[in-house]
């Protein structure tokens, strides 16, 4: 099954980034090719029964198996040793893409508490755009009476855009909440 995200960038984004953009080709149009949540684990990455639990977590958050993210150099002042596990990641492709977004903007984001929008100054020299989350429970499939700790989580959304603007715009047309207070 299609998911309705996709379907309505499609039949509708593409048309409306095209004609805000000044964009002749629709294959010019900016899209989301790649979706990456990394989940740090810390003092925690040691232990087994913590390290199972948060791929569960991350498990039931994107519907895929994450892969155990390992530290590439020891580092004493972080007490770090090179091999040993760092946290947890998943990168999303295609309809889980798209189903996971749909989930994150209408109901992961408003759930959080005191929440006023996602900075637009996420967005990085390659165009894509980065933001935080302080608790993964904000997800309605992580069963909060299971959660020993709340762990943060960091979601990369990349794009095929040519400059920020673009991002921006296509991530808006996504309803994504974005702050456009000037600071």
């Amino acid at each position: 099954m299609i998911p309705r995200l996709k379907t309505s960038y499609e039949k509708e984004i593409i048309s409306k980034l095209a004609s805000k953009l000044n964009l002749k080709n629709k294959h010019e149009v900016p899209k989301i090719s790649k979706i990456i949540l990394n989940m740090g684990l810390g003092e925690d990455a040691s232990d087994g029964k913590k390290l199972k639990a948060c791929i569960e977590d991350m498990s039931l958050i994107t519907g895929q198996r994450p892969i155990i993210t390992k530290f590439k150099k020891s580092i004493s002042n972080f007490k770090t040793r090179k091999g040993s596990n760092a946290g947890v990641k998943v990168t999303l492709r295609s309809n889980k893409m798209y189903e996971f977004i749909d989930r994150l903007v209408n109901i992961a984001l408003p759930r959080i508490k005191d929440f006023r929008g996602l900075t637009p100054k996420g967005i990085d020299n390659s165009n894509n755009y980065s933001f935080g989350i302080k608790e993964h429970i904000i997800f309605p499939e992580v069963n909060f009476d299971k959660v020993d700790k709340i762990r943060g989580l960091d979601i990369t959304i990349v794009t095929t855009s040519k400059n920020k603007n673009g991002t921006v715009e296509l991530l808006k047309e996504f309803n994504f909440p974005l702050n456009s207070k000037k600071n």
